[in-house]
């Protein structure tokens, strides 16, 4: 089975005034469709760089990247921002939701670019918010929501448009603990009953646990261990 995500010799590096920093040095990773992966590794260890490459937000300043069957690193911007819209559902720590707007049409805005008709949207709407278990929230508002509420929105939104990948950047870092874990159990649901391939940038042991595998990056690299059942 060919992987859904190839990173070939990748590196990033940024300037900092006449400093060169390499976060990431000619770094290879692939993952196959239908994985869940955590990456793991301390603050300024690249987890999210690594992340946003995958997820098409960042340019690698060497390198091959093969996502979902296109070579990003070829793309144009606007080439880029049409992929990221059909293969790519993001999932952040603090939500992004819009505070005016319900959490049917926070969820509903990925579809606006789209061709679908209103009636389309509203179906594509009420079954992700069925799939994150959200759906009698549907008319609240974030400020109306809690935490975790809010979040299992912001998966919606992200699965509405029914993306090739999810990439995840600390989804649980704003929660306590138990709604973490209905979080992460939502995401490992959507994984195993779904099929759907998850990429979870975390700095908590018991979140990654969750994962089918763990990444850790050291100095740039990944190293790979075994993950636990959840």
């Amino acid at each position: 089975m060919s992987a859904i995500v190839s990173l070939r010799k990748v590196s990033k590096r940024y300037q900092r005034g006449k400093q060169t920093v390499e976060v990431l040095h000619e770094l290879d990773l692939e993952i196959a469709p239908g994985d869940f992966v955590a990456l793991m590794g301390p603050s300024g260890s690249g987890k999210t760089t690594l992340l946003n490459l995958i997820g098409g937000l960042d340019r690698p300043t060497s390198g091959a990247i093969e996502v979902a069957g296109s070579r990003i690193d070829r793309l144009s911007g606007a080439a880029l921002a049409r992929w990221r819209a059909r293969h790519i559902g993001f999932v952040f720590q603090f939500y992004n939701l819009m505070p005016m707007l319900s959490a049917a049409r926070n969820v509903e805005l990925p579809l606006l670019l789209t061709r679908l008709s209103r009636a389309q949207r509203q179906q594509h709407v009420a079954a992700a918010l069925q799939l994150a278990g959200i759906a009698d929230r549907a008319r609240h508002k974030p400020a109306e929501l809690s935490g975790g509420q809010a979040q299992r929105v912001a998966i919606a939104r992200a699965l509405v448009a029914d993306p090739t990948l999810l990439v995840c950047d600390e989804p649980t870092g704003d929660l306590d603990r138990k709604s973490a874990d209905e979080i992460l159990q939502l995401l490992q649901e959507l994984n195993r009953s779904q099929g759907k391939t998850i990429v979870l940038v975390t700095h908590d042991q018991k979140a990654a646990d969750y994962a089918r595998h763990i990444l850790h990056l050291d100095k740039g690299q990944l190293v790979e261990a075994a993950a636990q059942a959840a």
